[in-house]
């Protein structure tokens, strides 16, 4: 067994990250988070490709009920909390557009307690890219600090918040709420 899993993990290059302690671990695991498994270095619009691919997470974490919704949000929080700051480093640049986990956190503050519909997916999809790119007050001044992994997710995690509370709003004036 210990030979089998050796050999699925050095495939994965994990091997010597989980036991030797290599300093290639810090570098894969931080981009392979905050890239979203790659998905920020898709060309055009990585923040739009990032919100796209944190979909799936959304229908997942939905079924898990809101305890679970909100602890598997609170996990991917942490993580990119932990892996954009570094990930700044390993890419050269602050807050660089392939860092794509704070728009995964951003979505699903923005989804949670929604239903699981396509309509519901793409009010809060479109709501939470538009005050993410235009950043209006107070989203924006919290994207003037300084280049650690905290001012790269907090202002998605504001987009998500003003985004779900605009959702809210507009499902009291469907019919909901």
């Amino acid at each position: 067994m210990q030979g089998r899993r050796k050999l699925i993990l050095g495939r994965l290059g994990l091997w010597s990250c989980i036991f030797n302690k290599n300093r290639k671990c810090p570098y894969f695991l931080v981009l392979a988070l905050a890239t979203w498994g790659g998905v920020g270095f898709l060309p055009g619009a990585p923040g739009t490709w990032g919100t796209l691919a944190a979909l799936p997470l959304w229908w997942g974490l939905t079924h898990l009920g809101p305890w679970g919704y909100g602890l598997g949000t609170a996990a991917v929080l942490l993580l990119a909390l932990w892996a954009a700051g570094p990930a700044q480093d390993y890419l050269g640049q602050a807050d660089h557009p392939a860092i794509v986990i704070d728009e995964v956190v951003g979505l699903l503050i923005t989804l949670a307690g929604m239903p699981l519909t396509w309509p519901a997916a793409v009010a809060g999809f479109i709501l939470f890219r538009t005050l993410d790119i235009l950043k209006p007050p107070p989203i924006g001044w919290f994207t003037m600090g300084d280049s650690g992994g905290l001012e790269v997710v907090v202002d998605d995690v504001l987009a998500g918040v003003t985004a779900r509370l605009a959702l809210e709003v507009i499902m009291i004036f469907w019919g909901r709420g």
